[in-house]
């Protein structure tokens, strides 16, 4: 119904900065929310953003409020997640998603539609 494509991960320096974009095709429809959620390996899957589909509502977790962005555009279908000051810590694959709604969105478990990911590594 709904595909997501991620793209803009790279490889970069601590204190560098990363755009990434997440294409929606596809079925889509208002009120999806759409989130930013990151992964490294090892460790369980953790929200970064979220923002709602009219986009007046973002949340951040804790270690990436003031560094990174969410924004979405909705005529094209995409969301961004604007990444500045990265650290090491910052290491992992980046995955967009979206459901429908404003509940639970900084559950990943809530999210029926994913992207494959994009990776972002950041070199000390």
């Amino acid at each position: 119904q709904v595909q997501l494509k991620e793209s803009g991960g790279g490889l970069v320096q601590a204190g560098d900065s990363l755009r990434l974009s997440c294409a929606a095709s596809g079925r889509t429809f208002t009120n999806y929310a759409m989130g930013w959620f990151r992964q490294a390996p090892g460790k369980e899957r953790e929200f970064v953003a979220t923002i709602g589909w009219r986009a007046s509502t973002t949340y951040y977790a804790n270690s990436v409020k003031g560094r990174f962005t969410i924004s979405r555009d909705n005529a094209k279908n995409t969301v961004f997640l604007e990444m500045n000051n990265l650290k090491p810590e910052d290491t992992a694959v980046y995955y967009c998603a979206t459901k429908f709604g404003v509940l639970n969105i900084n559950n990943y478990s809530q999210y029926p539609y994913w992207g494959q990911g994009t990776q972002v590594t950041v070199s000390s």
